[in-house]
């Protein structure tokens, strides 16, 4: 698999740059390459197109809910390209023959995880309480993309589990202006967030162990071969961190 370095000086396209891509490699293993997304953006699907037709891995690894996987492959299965429903990640499974994971929470290692830390770190009853409820939102998000696989199998209808976001830009948009909203978004996002970063809030607690458990699984994948994973822009750094270490 290519390094991201010369895809990135390779590519003649605004929308591949090193700001969302992130490779660790391994001596005994398959690497690893981190495509970092905006969900639904036009920049972000552009970007998992060109990043699968130019590495080809072995395994695709995606941040969704293994419950969820089903749903995003209905939809990779249309003509239309890229997909009209599921941004990226559908994308992403229309673009490569690479076997898929869903590397997200919630899953049993993520549970075992986050009542262990939550324990640990004696976090106060309402911590706790609003972390749970996020669970149970994030559980149900699942389950409802499971059922709605199900009925996109079983009738000729395609079941949205939601409605695509719109950006101040779209597909028909130059490379070039869809890199540079999507810069601006992540800028403004980055923005609110460090706000709040170090809280110690049911957010952290939660994403903090989602990531956790998205190396873990990366780590199993990457034995098997390369590995490209789409995620979050937010997710690159500490998912690269956890990767080297």
């Amino acid at each position: 698999m290519a390094q991201p370095s010369s895809l990135v000086d390779s590519v003649d396209d605004p929308r591949v740059t090193a700001q969302f891509l992130r490779q660790v490699p391994a001596e005994d293993a398959g690497d690893v390459t981190l495509v970092g997304v905006v969900h639904d953006h036009p920049a972000s699907i552009a970007r998992v197109q060109l990043v699968l037709e130019t590495l080809q891995p072995d395994q695709l690894a995606l941040e969704l809910p293994p419950a969820a996987l089903p749903l995003y492959r209905c939809y990779a299965r249309e003509d239309a390209s890229p997909p009209r429903f599921g941004g990226e990640m559908s994308a992403a499974l229309q673009t490569t023959d690479a076997e898929p994971v869903g590397i997200d929470a919630p899953n049993w290692s993520f549970l075992r995880r986050l009542c262990t830390r939550l324990v640990a770190d004696r976090a106060s009853p309402s911590i706790a309480r609003r972390v749970v409820s996020s669970l149970g939102g994030a559980t149900r998000e699942a389950l409802t993309c499971r059922v709605a696989a199900t009925l996109t199998n079983a009738t000729s209808m395609t079941i949205a589990y939601d409605d695509p976001i719109e950006y101040e830009c779209t597909h028909d948009d130059t490379p070039d202006r869809q890199a540079e909203h999507e810069r601006g978004h992540v800028a403004g996002v980055q923005a609110l967030l460090g706000a709040t970063a170090g809280t110690g809030s049911a957010l952290e607690y939660r994403d903090e162990t989602r990531e956790r458990c998205m190396i873990d699984r990366l780590e199993s994948c990457r034995i098997e071969g390369d590995v490209v994973a789409v995620v979050g822009v937010d997710h690159l750094e500490a998912l690269e961190d956890g990767l080297s270490a």
